[in-house]
Protein backbone atom coordinates (compact mmCIF):
# COMPACT_ATOMS: atom_id res chain seq x y z
CA UNK A 1 0.00 0.00 0.00
CA UNK A 2 2.62 2.41 0.82
CA UNK A 3 4.66 2.04 -2.52
CA UNK A 4 1.17 2.20 -4.23
CA UNK A 5 1.13 5.75 -2.54
CA UNK A 6 4.68 6.43 -3.10
CA UNK A 7 4.41 5.79 -7.13
CA UNK A 8 1.29 7.80 -7.00
CA UNK A 9 3.30 10.75 -5.34
CA UNK A 10 5.57 10.65 -7.47
CA UNK A 11 2.96 11.63 -10.44
CA UNK A 12 1.53 14.54 -8.64
CA UNK A 13 3.07 18.34 -9.25
CA UNK A 14 4.78 19.65 -6.64
CA UNK A 15 1.73 22.22 -5.75
CA UNK A 16 -0.87 18.94 -5.82
CA UNK A 17 1.89 17.45 -3.40
CA UNK A 18 1.16 20.27 -0.83
CA UNK A 19 -2.13 19.63 -0.95
CA UNK A 20 -1.85 16.22 -0.12
CA UNK A 21 0.27 16.63 2.43
CA UNK A 22 -2.09 19.39 4.28
CA UNK A 23 -4.57 17.12 3.63
CA UNK A 24 -3.01 14.21 5.23
CA UNK A 25 -1.86 16.45 8.03
CA UNK A 26 -5.61 17.31 9.00
CA UNK A 27 -6.82 19.58 6.71
CA UNK A 28 -10.48 18.50 5.64
CA UNK A 29 -10.68 18.28 2.26
CA UNK A 30 -14.80 20.43 2.22
CA UNK A 31 -11.99 23.22 3.35
CA UNK A 32 -10.42 23.02 -0.19
CA UNK A 33 -10.83 25.83 -2.15
CA UNK A 34 -8.88 27.98 -4.84
CA UNK A 35 -9.02 31.43 -6.75
CA UNK A 36 -7.86 32.84 -9.98
CA UNK A 37 -7.04 36.58 -8.95
CA UNK A 38 -6.75 39.01 -12.39
CA UNK A 39 -6.36 42.60 -11.71
CA UNK A 40 -8.84 44.02 -14.07
CA UNK A 41 -5.96 46.42 -15.81
CA UNK A 42 -5.78 44.42 -19.23
CA UNK A 43 -6.29 41.74 -21.35
CA UNK A 44 -5.43 38.31 -20.32
CA UNK A 45 -2.49 36.53 -22.12
CA UNK A 46 -1.06 33.49 -22.73
CA UNK A 47 0.73 33.85 -19.35
CA UNK A 48 -2.22 33.67 -17.81
CA UNK A 49 -3.70 30.61 -19.02
CA UNK A 50 -1.07 28.82 -16.92
CA UNK A 51 -2.70 30.10 -13.72
CA UNK A 52 -5.82 29.85 -14.87
CA UNK A 53 -5.64 26.13 -15.95
CA UNK A 54 -3.63 25.46 -12.53
CA UNK A 55 -6.31 26.87 -10.15
CA UNK A 56 -9.41 26.01 -11.99
CA UNK A 57 -7.77 22.18 -12.40
CA UNK A 58 -7.55 21.87 -8.94
CA UNK A 59 -11.07 22.80 -8.71
CA UNK A 60 -12.04 19.63 -10.93
CA UNK A 61 -9.44 16.94 -9.50
CA UNK A 62 -10.67 17.96 -6.08
CA UNK A 63 -14.50 18.68 -6.63
CA UNK A 64 -13.03 22.10 -4.64
CA UNK A 65 -15.07 25.42 -5.50
CA UNK A 66 -12.98 28.41 -7.63
CA UNK A 67 -13.46 31.94 -7.37
CA UNK A 68 -12.95 34.79 -9.92
CA UNK A 69 -11.89 37.22 -7.60
CA UNK A 70 -10.65 40.67 -9.40
CA UNK A 71 -8.25 42.19 -7.63
CA UNK A 72 -9.10 46.03 -8.36
CA UNK A 73 -7.58 48.30 -5.84
CA UNK A 74 -5.86 50.43 -8.70
CA UNK A 75 -8.84 52.48 -10.22
CA UNK A 76 -6.51 54.76 -12.60
CA UNK A 77 -6.25 51.41 -14.83
CA UNK A 78 -9.10 49.59 -14.46
CA UNK A 79 -11.97 49.04 -16.91
CA UNK A 80 -15.28 47.14 -17.04
CA UNK A 81 -13.86 46.61 -20.30
CA UNK A 82 -11.40 44.05 -19.02
CA UNK A 83 -13.64 42.63 -16.21
CA UNK A 84 -15.79 41.82 -19.10
CA UNK A 85 -13.35 40.47 -21.38
CA UNK A 86 -11.95 38.28 -18.17
CA UNK A 87 -14.73 36.70 -17.76
CA UNK A 88 -14.80 35.88 -21.37
CA UNK A 89 -11.80 34.59 -21.60
CA UNK A 90 -12.09 32.54 -18.51
CA UNK A 91 -15.64 30.84 -19.70
CA UNK A 92 -14.03 30.33 -23.67
CA UNK A 93 -11.14 28.20 -21.89
CA UNK A 94 -13.79 26.03 -20.29
CA UNK A 95 -13.81 27.05 -16.28
CA UNK A 96 -16.94 27.92 -14.04
CA UNK A 97 -15.68 30.03 -11.18
CA UNK A 98 -17.85 29.19 -8.17
CA UNK A 99 -18.45 32.75 -7.07
CA UNK A 100 -17.63 36.32 -8.77
CA UNK A 101 -16.14 38.62 -6.31
CA UNK A 102 -13.74 41.70 -6.17
CA UNK A 103 -11.62 43.04 -3.72
CA UNK A 104 -13.51 46.75 -3.45
CA UNK A 105 -16.11 44.09 -2.28
CA UNK A 106 -13.90 44.20 1.39
CA UNK A 107 -12.79 47.53 1.06
CA UNK A 108 -14.67 48.42 4.37
CA UNK A 109 -13.25 45.41 5.94
CA UNK A 110 -10.03 46.45 5.06
CA UNK A 111 -10.16 49.76 6.27
CA UNK A 112 -11.31 48.44 10.02
CA UNK A 113 -8.37 46.16 9.88
CA UNK A 114 -5.65 48.48 9.14
CA UNK A 115 -7.65 50.84 12.07
CA UNK A 116 -6.90 47.92 14.21
CA UNK A 117 -3.30 47.49 12.97
CA UNK A 118 -2.70 51.25 13.91
CA UNK A 119 -4.50 51.09 16.93
CA UNK A 120 -2.24 48.15 18.20
CA UNK A 121 1.35 50.32 16.98
CA UNK A 122 1.65 47.80 13.88
CA UNK A 123 1.11 51.01 11.13
CA UNK A 124 1.50 54.56 11.30
CA UNK A 125 0.69 57.86 8.64
CA UNK A 126 3.90 58.60 6.70
CA UNK A 127 3.79 62.31 5.61
CA UNK A 128 6.90 61.86 3.19
CA UNK A 129 6.87 61.40 -0.53
CA UNK A 130 7.02 58.22 -2.31
CA UNK A 131 10.66 59.12 -3.26
CA UNK A 132 11.65 59.70 0.21
CA UNK A 133 9.83 56.37 1.63
CA UNK A 134 11.97 54.40 -1.57
CA UNK A 135 15.20 56.05 -0.74
CA UNK A 136 15.13 55.12 3.11
CA UNK A 137 14.67 52.08 2.29
CA UNK A 138 18.32 51.59 1.63
CA UNK A 139 19.13 48.31 -0.43
CA UNK A 140 18.98 44.79 0.44
CA UNK A 141 22.69 44.62 1.99
CA UNK A 142 22.94 47.88 4.27
CA UNK A 143 20.06 49.09 6.38
CA UNK A 144 17.23 51.15 5.75
CA UNK A 145 16.63 54.47 7.74
CA UNK A 146 13.09 54.63 9.84
CA UNK A 147 10.62 57.12 8.83
CA UNK A 148 10.35 60.24 11.02
CA UNK A 149 6.52 59.15 11.28
CA UNK A 150 7.09 56.54 12.43
CA UNK A 151 6.69 56.47 16.24
CA UNK A 152 3.71 59.16 16.12
CA UNK A 153 1.18 59.26 18.57
CA UNK A 154 -1.40 56.58 17.34
CA UNK A 155 -4.22 58.95 17.85
CA UNK A 156 -2.90 61.49 15.66
CA UNK A 157 -2.17 58.50 12.83
CA UNK A 158 -5.89 57.29 13.37
CA UNK A 159 -6.86 61.31 13.07
CA UNK A 160 -5.16 61.69 9.83
CA UNK A 161 -5.87 58.29 8.71
CA UNK A 162 -9.91 58.57 8.57
CA UNK A 163 -9.04 62.21 7.07
CA UNK A 164 -6.82 60.34 4.08
CA UNK A 165 -10.40 58.29 3.96
CA UNK A 166 -12.48 61.38 3.46
CA UNK A 167 -10.19 63.08 1.01
CA UNK A 168 -8.75 65.97 2.82
CA UNK A 169 -5.50 65.49 1.43
CA UNK A 170 -3.59 65.93 -1.80
CA UNK A 171 -2.31 62.82 -3.41
CA UNK A 172 0.80 61.91 -2.34
CA UNK A 173 0.93 64.04 0.56
CA UNK A 174 0.64 60.89 2.77
CA UNK A 175 -0.12 57.23 3.10
CA UNK A 176 -0.07 54.57 5.64
CA UNK A 177 2.47 52.23 6.18
CA UNK A 178 3.11 49.10 8.05
CA UNK A 179 5.36 49.08 11.00
CA UNK A 180 7.64 45.93 10.51
CA UNK A 181 11.22 45.54 10.12
CA UNK A 182 13.76 48.83 8.24
CA UNK A 183 16.20 46.40 8.56
CA UNK A 184 15.31 43.36 7.17
CA UNK A 185 17.09 41.85 4.06
CA UNK A 186 13.64 41.54 1.98
CA UNK A 187 12.95 44.69 1.07
CA UNK A 188 9.32 44.20 1.33
CA UNK A 189 9.42 43.77 5.11
CA UNK A 190 10.96 47.63 5.02
CA UNK A 191 7.55 49.55 6.34
CA UNK A 192 5.74 48.79 3.35
CA UNK A 193 2.63 51.11 2.31
CA UNK A 194 -0.74 49.67 3.30
CA UNK A 195 -2.93 52.77 1.37
CA UNK A 196 -2.48 55.70 -0.61
CA UNK A 197 -4.36 58.69 -1.18
CA UNK A 198 -6.15 58.15 -4.77
CA UNK A 199 -8.47 60.67 -5.45
CA UNK A 200 -10.07 58.64 -9.05
CA UNK A 201 -13.54 57.49 -9.49
CA UNK A 202 -13.47 53.10 -9.11
CA UNK A 203 -15.49 51.30 -11.41
CA UNK A 204 -17.91 49.64 -9.00
CA UNK A 205 -17.81 51.70 -5.83
CA UNK A 206 -18.05 55.24 -7.62
CA UNK A 207 -16.47 58.11 -5.92
CA UNK A 208 -16.66 56.81 -2.09
CA UNK A 209 -13.06 56.12 -1.69
CA UNK A 210 -10.06 58.64 -1.59
CA UNK A 211 -7.41 55.99 -0.58
CA UNK A 212 -6.91 52.68 -2.17
CA UNK A 213 -5.66 49.32 -0.83
CA UNK A 214 -2.08 48.36 -2.22
CA UNK A 215 -2.18 44.94 -3.70
CA UNK A 216 0.08 43.13 -1.08
CA UNK A 217 -2.22 44.40 1.97
CA UNK A 218 -5.44 43.41 -0.38
CA UNK A 219 -5.16 40.36 -1.93
CA UNK A 220 -3.55 38.17 1.21
CA UNK A 221 -6.47 39.26 3.16
CA UNK A 222 -8.90 38.95 0.13
CA UNK A 223 -8.17 35.11 0.39
CA UNK A 224 -8.91 35.16 3.76
CA UNK A 225 -11.97 37.03 3.73
CA UNK A 226 -12.81 34.15 0.99
CA UNK A 227 -11.38 31.41 3.59
CA UNK A 228 -8.80 30.40 0.13
CA UNK A 229 -6.90 27.26 1.46
CA UNK A 230 -4.11 27.61 -0.98
CA UNK A 231 -3.46 30.79 -2.70
CA UNK A 232 -1.20 30.12 -6.26
CA UNK A 233 0.63 32.15 -7.79
CA UNK A 234 4.30 33.39 -9.85
CA UNK A 235 7.39 33.02 -8.67
CA UNK A 236 7.92 36.73 -8.63
CA UNK A 237 5.61 37.00 -5.40
CA UNK A 238 8.19 35.00 -3.71
CA UNK A 239 10.02 37.13 -2.27
CA UNK A 240 6.14 38.45 -0.93
CA UNK A 241 5.34 35.35 1.25
CA UNK A 242 6.75 37.16 4.12
CA UNK A 243 4.62 40.26 3.80
CA UNK A 244 1.48 37.80 2.86
CA UNK A 245 1.79 35.67 6.21
CA UNK A 246 3.16 39.29 8.10
CA UNK A 247 -0.14 40.23 6.86
CA UNK A 248 -2.32 37.32 7.84
CA UNK A 249 -0.47 36.66 11.49
CA UNK A 250 -2.47 40.46 11.92
CA UNK A 251 -5.90 39.21 11.24
CA UNK A 252 -6.13 35.49 11.32
CA UNK A 253 -8.70 34.15 14.08
CA UNK A 254 -8.38 30.05 14.61
CA UNK A 255 -9.99 27.81 13.86
CA UNK A 256 -10.89 29.93 10.26
CA UNK A 257 -8.45 28.18 7.73
CA UNK A 258 -5.22 29.73 7.19
CA UNK A 259 -4.31 30.59 3.67
CA UNK A 260 -1.40 29.38 2.28
CA UNK A 261 0.28 31.19 -0.29
CA UNK A 262 2.75 28.94 -2.83
CA UNK A 263 4.90 30.05 -5.63
CA UNK A 264 5.04 28.13 -9.17
CA UNK A 265 6.77 29.25 -12.91
CA UNK A 266 5.55 31.58 -14.92
CA UNK A 267 5.15 30.65 -18.33
CA UNK A 268 7.32 32.22 -21.06
CA UNK A 269 6.84 31.53 -24.38
CA UNK A 270 9.17 32.09 -27.47
CA UNK A 271 8.38 35.69 -30.02
CA UNK A 272 6.07 36.84 -27.02
CA UNK A 273 5.69 38.68 -24.74
CA UNK A 274 3.50 39.02 -21.72
CA UNK A 275 4.13 42.40 -19.67
CA UNK A 276 1.30 44.03 -19.75
CA UNK A 277 2.76 47.54 -19.79
CA UNK A 278 4.37 46.59 -23.25
CA UNK A 279 1.13 44.55 -24.56
CA UNK A 280 -0.56 48.06 -23.70
CA UNK A 281 2.43 50.32 -26.11
CA UNK A 282 1.63 47.62 -28.71
CA UNK A 283 -2.02 48.50 -28.46
CA UNK A 284 -1.35 52.62 -28.36
CA UNK A 285 0.98 53.14 -30.36
CA UNK A 286 -1.06 51.13 -33.16
CA UNK A 287 1.62 48.76 -33.53
CA UNK A 288 -0.82 46.11 -33.63
CA UNK A 289 -4.64 46.93 -34.36
CA UNK A 290 -6.06 46.26 -30.60
CA UNK A 291 -6.17 44.11 -27.99
CA UNK A 292 -7.21 41.35 -29.93
CA UNK A 293 -4.72 41.50 -33.05
CA UNK A 294 -4.38 37.72 -33.81
CA UNK A 295 -0.78 38.56 -33.25
CA UNK A 296 -0.99 39.23 -29.70
CA UNK A 297 -0.59 37.26 -27.32
CA UNK A 298 -3.72 37.99 -25.77
CA UNK A 299 -6.38 34.64 -25.30
CA UNK A 300 -8.63 37.43 -27.47
CA UNK A 301 -6.22 37.05 -30.02
CA UNK A 302 -5.66 33.69 -30.26
CA UNK A 303 -8.75 32.98 -30.02
CA UNK A 304 -9.58 35.31 -33.03
CA UNK A 305 -6.72 33.84 -34.85
CA UNK A 306 -8.54 30.41 -34.27
CA UNK A 307 -6.51 28.97 -31.37
CA UNK A 308 -8.70 26.31 -29.67
CA UNK A 309 -9.40 25.95 -25.58
CA UNK A 310 -8.46 22.69 -26.05
CA UNK A 311 -5.03 22.91 -27.85
CA UNK A 312 -4.20 25.89 -25.22
CA UNK A 313 -5.18 23.37 -22.25
CA UNK A 314 -3.15 20.47 -23.63
CA UNK A 315 -0.09 22.53 -24.49
CA UNK A 316 -0.30 23.90 -20.26
CA UNK A 317 -0.73 20.25 -19.37
CA UNK A 318 2.16 19.22 -21.23
CA UNK A 319 4.41 22.38 -19.96
CA UNK A 320 3.38 21.04 -16.51
CA UNK A 321 3.92 23.24 -13.08
CA UNK A 322 7.81 23.95 -12.11
CA UNK A 323 9.34 25.78 -10.04
CA UNK A 324 11.95 27.37 -12.32
CA UNK A 325 11.25 29.60 -15.19
CA UNK A 326 11.92 28.69 -18.60
CA UNK A 327 11.40 29.64 -22.15
CA UNK A 328 8.89 27.14 -24.08
CA UNK A 329 9.45 26.89 -27.83
CA UNK A 330 5.91 28.34 -29.61
CA UNK A 331 6.44 25.32 -31.74
CA UNK A 332 5.25 23.37 -28.67
CA UNK A 333 2.03 25.34 -28.54
CA UNK A 334 2.06 25.09 -32.38
CA UNK A 335 1.91 21.50 -32.30
CA UNK A 336 -0.60 21.01 -30.14
CA UNK A 337 -2.72 23.89 -32.25
CA UNK A 338 -2.18 21.74 -35.62
CA UNK A 339 -2.72 18.59 -33.30
CA UNK A 340 -6.03 19.13 -32.55
CA UNK A 341 -7.85 21.66 -35.51
CA UNK A 342 -6.28 18.25 -37.46
CA UNK A 343 -9.40 16.17 -35.84
CA UNK A 344 -11.76 19.46 -36.14
CA UNK A 345 -11.21 21.56 -39.12
CA UNK A 346 -13.63 21.00 -42.28
CA UNK A 347 -11.62 20.83 -45.02
CA UNK A 348 -12.00 23.52 -47.92
CA UNK A 349 -11.24 24.36 -51.31
CA UNK A 350 -9.34 27.91 -51.27
CA UNK A 351 -6.55 29.48 -54.07
CA UNK A 352 -4.39 32.28 -52.13
CA UNK A 353 -2.75 33.51 -55.21
CA UNK A 354 -5.32 32.97 -57.87
CA UNK A 355 -4.31 31.50 -61.63
CA UNK A 356 -7.08 31.38 -64.32
CA UNK A 357 -6.93 27.28 -65.88
CA UNK A 358 -9.02 26.77 -68.49
CA UNK A 359 -10.16 23.16 -69.71
CA UNK A 360 -10.60 23.64 -73.38
CA UNK A 361 -12.23 20.51 -73.96
CA UNK A 362 -14.48 20.69 -71.05
CA UNK A 363 -18.27 21.83 -72.63
CA UNK A 364 -18.52 25.72 -72.14
CA UNK A 365 -21.45 26.35 -70.03
CA UNK A 366 -21.66 22.80 -68.53
CA UNK A 367 -21.30 22.79 -64.42
CA UNK A 368 -21.44 19.43 -62.36
CA UNK A 369 -20.67 18.70 -59.07
CA UNK A 370 -17.99 16.60 -57.75
CA UNK A 371 -17.98 14.57 -54.44
CA UNK A 372 -15.29 15.39 -51.14
CA UNK A 373 -15.00 14.57 -47.61
CA UNK A 374 -14.88 17.43 -45.19
CA UNK A 375 -12.65 15.98 -42.70
CA UNK A 376 -10.67 13.01 -43.30
CA UNK A 377 -10.08 12.61 -39.57
CA UNK A 378 -13.65 12.59 -38.31
CA UNK A 379 -15.49 9.49 -39.69
CA UNK A 380 -18.74 11.48 -38.77
CA UNK A 381 -17.90 14.69 -41.08
CA UNK A 382 -19.47 13.24 -44.32
CA UNK A 383 -18.81 15.01 -47.36
CA UNK A 384 -19.71 17.72 -49.66
CA UNK A 385 -20.51 18.90 -52.99
CA UNK A 386 -18.34 21.35 -55.24
CA UNK A 387 -18.87 22.88 -58.45
CA UNK A 388 -16.50 22.41 -61.57
CA UNK A 389 -16.57 24.13 -64.67
CA UNK A 390 -14.65 25.03 -67.57
CA UNK A 391 -12.37 27.59 -66.20
CA UNK A 392 -10.94 27.06 -62.66
CA UNK A 393 -8.44 28.70 -60.49
CA UNK A 394 -5.07 27.01 -58.81
CA UNK A 395 -2.29 28.69 -56.94
CA UNK A 396 0.73 29.96 -58.97
CA UNK A 397 2.51 28.17 -56.89
CA UNK A 398 0.94 25.03 -58.65
CA UNK A 399 2.09 25.59 -62.07
CA UNK A 400 5.86 25.96 -63.93
CA UNK A 401 6.33 26.26 -67.52
CA UNK A 402 9.58 24.20 -67.24
CA UNK A 403 10.78 22.31 -63.92
CA UNK A 404 12.38 19.22 -63.04
CA UNK A 405 11.66 15.68 -62.20
CA UNK A 406 11.14 16.71 -58.62
CA UNK A 407 7.99 19.18 -59.18
CA UNK A 408 4.96 17.18 -59.07
CA UNK A 409 2.61 19.39 -59.98
CA UNK A 410 1.65 21.16 -62.85
CA UNK A 411 4.12 21.73 -65.31
CA UNK A 412 3.59 22.01 -69.71
CA UNK A 413 3.16 18.49 -71.03
CA UNK A 414 2.87 16.98 -67.01
CA UNK A 415 -0.24 15.57 -66.07
CA UNK A 416 -1.92 16.48 -62.01
CA UNK A 417 -4.64 15.26 -60.36
CA UNK A 418 -7.34 17.90 -59.61
CA UNK A 419 -8.54 16.72 -56.06
CA UNK A 420 -11.52 14.54 -56.11
CA UNK A 421 -12.41 15.56 -59.55
CA UNK A 422 -10.29 14.72 -63.15
CA UNK A 423 -6.66 14.26 -64.23
CA UNK A 424 -5.52 17.01 -66.53
CA UNK A 425 -2.88 18.30 -68.65
CA UNK A 426 -1.23 21.42 -69.41
CA UNK A 427 -0.86 21.80 -73.07
CA UNK A 428 -0.19 25.87 -73.12
CA UNK A 429 -0.17 29.21 -71.36
CA UNK A 430 -1.24 33.22 -72.17
CA UNK A 431 1.11 35.72 -71.00
CA UNK A 432 0.52 39.14 -70.33
CA UNK A 433 2.92 41.96 -71.67
CA UNK A 434 5.95 41.57 -69.43
CA UNK A 435 6.34 37.66 -69.45
CA UNK A 436 4.10 36.61 -66.54
CA UNK A 437 1.58 33.78 -67.48
CA UNK A 438 -1.97 34.59 -66.76
CA UNK A 439 -3.74 31.71 -68.26
CA UNK A 440 -3.17 28.31 -68.53
CA UNK A 441 -4.98 25.99 -71.55
CA UNK A 442 -5.28 22.18 -70.23
CA UNK A 443 -7.38 19.28 -71.46
CA UNK A 444 -9.06 16.79 -69.45
CA UNK A 445 -9.47 12.98 -68.70
CA UNK A 446 -13.02 12.71 -68.71
CA UNK A 447 -13.40 8.85 -67.68
CA UNK A 448 -10.78 9.77 -64.98
CA UNK A 449 -13.27 11.31 -62.02
CA UNK A 450 -12.54 10.29 -58.60
CA UNK A 451 -14.43 7.29 -57.39
CA UNK A 452 -15.85 7.37 -60.65
CA UNK A 453 -14.47 3.36 -60.95
CA UNK A 454 -13.09 3.61 -64.40
CA UNK A 455 -9.79 2.19 -64.96
CA UNK A 456 -9.20 6.09 -65.92
CA UNK A 457 -10.03 6.97 -62.15
CA UNK A 458 -7.48 4.82 -61.27
CA UNK A 459 -4.50 6.30 -63.05
CA UNK A 460 -1.79 7.15 -61.08
CA UNK A 461 -0.52 10.69 -61.03
CA UNK A 462 2.40 12.31 -58.83
CA UNK A 463 0.50 15.46 -58.73
CA UNK A 464 -2.63 16.66 -56.73
CA UNK A 465 -3.81 20.26 -56.52
CA UNK A 466 -6.37 22.20 -54.58
CA UNK A 467 -8.88 24.10 -57.65
CA UNK A 468 -11.44 26.78 -57.63
CA UNK A 469 -14.63 26.83 -60.08
CA UNK A 470 -13.90 30.63 -61.08
CA UNK A 471 -18.10 31.12 -62.24
CA UNK A 472 -18.88 29.54 -58.55
CA UNK A 473 -15.65 31.12 -56.44
CA UNK A 474 -16.13 33.62 -53.41
CA UNK A 475 -13.50 36.69 -53.38
CA UNK A 476 -11.79 36.17 -50.35
CA UNK A 477 -9.57 38.47 -48.27
CA UNK A 478 -7.19 36.27 -46.42
CA UNK A 479 -4.88 37.76 -43.56
CA UNK A 480 -1.51 35.50 -42.96
CA UNK A 481 -0.32 36.29 -39.50
CA UNK A 482 3.16 35.12 -38.68
CA UNK A 483 5.44 35.85 -35.14
CA UNK A 484 4.78 39.29 -34.33
CA UNK A 485 8.80 39.45 -33.22
CA UNK A 486 11.92 38.44 -35.20
CA UNK A 487 13.80 37.29 -32.37
CA UNK A 488 12.60 34.78 -29.74
CA UNK A 489 13.26 37.02 -26.65
CA UNK A 490 11.83 40.36 -27.63
CA UNK A 491 12.36 41.98 -24.40
CA UNK A 492 15.71 39.64 -22.92
CA UNK A 493 17.55 43.04 -23.74
CA UNK A 494 17.38 46.11 -20.51
CA UNK A 495 19.05 48.38 -23.29
CA UNK A 496 17.09 47.30 -26.66
CA UNK A 497 13.75 48.67 -27.01
CA UNK A 498 11.67 45.94 -27.86
CA UNK A 499 9.49 47.49 -31.04
CA UNK A 500 12.99 47.50 -32.61
CA UNK A 501 12.48 43.55 -33.09
CA UNK A 502 8.95 44.14 -34.89
CA UNK A 503 8.27 41.83 -38.04
CA UNK A 504 7.44 43.96 -40.58
CA UNK A 505 6.16 40.81 -42.50
CA UNK A 506 4.02 39.74 -39.26
CA UNK A 507 0.74 40.19 -41.61
CA UNK A 508 0.11 40.35 -44.86
CA UNK A 509 -2.84 40.40 -47.29
CA UNK A 510 -3.59 38.46 -49.66
CA UNK A 511 -6.78 38.24 -52.38
CA UNK A 512 -7.98 34.60 -53.11
CA UNK A 513 -10.79 32.69 -53.84
CA UNK A 514 -13.18 30.07 -52.17
CA UNK A 515 -15.58 27.49 -52.78
CA UNK A 516 -19.06 28.23 -52.65
CA UNK A 517 -19.21 26.03 -49.05
CA UNK A 518 -16.94 28.69 -47.61
CA UNK A 519 -19.48 31.33 -47.51
CA UNK A 520 -21.88 29.16 -44.91
CA UNK A 521 -18.60 28.98 -42.40
CA UNK A 522 -19.39 30.81 -39.26
CA UNK A 523 -17.21 33.00 -37.40
CA UNK A 524 -14.11 31.51 -35.76
CA UNK A 525 -15.09 28.09 -37.14
CA UNK A 526 -12.16 26.01 -37.53
CA UNK A 527 -10.97 25.37 -41.22
CA UNK A 528 -8.32 24.22 -42.91
CA UNK A 529 -7.78 25.31 -46.36
CA UNK A 530 -6.10 22.05 -48.19
CA UNK A 531 -2.48 22.37 -48.84
CA UNK A 532 -2.15 25.66 -47.40
CA UNK A 533 -2.84 25.98 -43.95
CA UNK A 534 -5.89 26.18 -41.22
CA UNK A 535 -7.72 29.10 -41.02
CA UNK A 536 -10.87 30.80 -39.36
CA UNK A 537 -13.36 33.55 -40.66
CA UNK A 538 -12.91 36.35 -38.56
CA UNK A 539 -15.17 39.04 -36.93
CA UNK A 540 -14.49 41.74 -39.93
CA UNK A 541 -16.43 39.17 -42.61
CA UNK A 542 -19.24 40.25 -43.69
CA UNK A 543 -21.91 38.61 -46.36
CA UNK A 544 -20.04 40.43 -49.35
CA UNK A 545 -16.95 40.81 -48.06
CA UNK A 546 -15.05 37.27 -46.08
CA UNK A 547 -12.07 37.82 -44.41
CA UNK A 548 -10.03 34.82 -43.16
CA UNK A 549 -7.08 34.11 -40.58
CA UNK A 550 -4.21 32.15 -41.10
CA UNK A 551 -4.37 30.14 -37.57
CA UNK A 552 -0.77 27.97 -37.93
CA UNK A 553 0.62 27.14 -41.45
CA UNK A 554 -0.62 23.20 -42.40
CA UNK A 555 2.75 21.33 -41.22
CA UNK A 556 6.62 22.45 -39.92
CA UNK A 557 8.04 19.65 -39.16
CA UNK A 558 8.54 19.90 -35.14
CA UNK A 559 7.85 16.89 -33.11
CA UNK A 560 7.41 17.73 -29.48
CA UNK A 561 10.37 15.52 -27.53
Amino acid sequence: MNEHKEEERKHLNFIEQIIEEDLAGGLPKAHLRFRFPPEPNGYLHIGHTKAICINFGLGEKYSAPVNLRFDDTNPEKEEQEFVDSIKRDVEWLGFKWDKELYASDYFQTLYNWAVELIKRGKAYVDEQSSQEITEQRKTPTESGVESPYRNRPVEESLSLFEKMKNGEFQEGSMSLRAKIDMNSPNMNMRDPVMYRILKRPHHRTGEKWKIYPMYDWAHGQSDYIEQISHSLCSLEFENHRPLYDWYLDQVYTPPSVRNKQREFARMNVSFMITSKRKLQRLVEEKVVNGWDDPRMPTVSGLRRKGYTPESIRNFIDRVGVAKRENLIDIQLLEFFVREDLNKKATRLMCVTDPLKLVITNYPEDATEYVDTENNPEDADAGERSMPFSKELYIEKEDFKEEANNKFFRLKLGGEVRLKSAYIIKAESVEKDNEGNVTTVFCTYEPLSKSGSGTPESLKKVKGTLHWVSAKHAHPVEIREYDRLFTVPQPDAEKDADFLSYINPDSLKVLNGYGEPAIALTKTGEPIQFQRIGYFTKDQDSTDSHLVFNRTVTLKDGYKPE
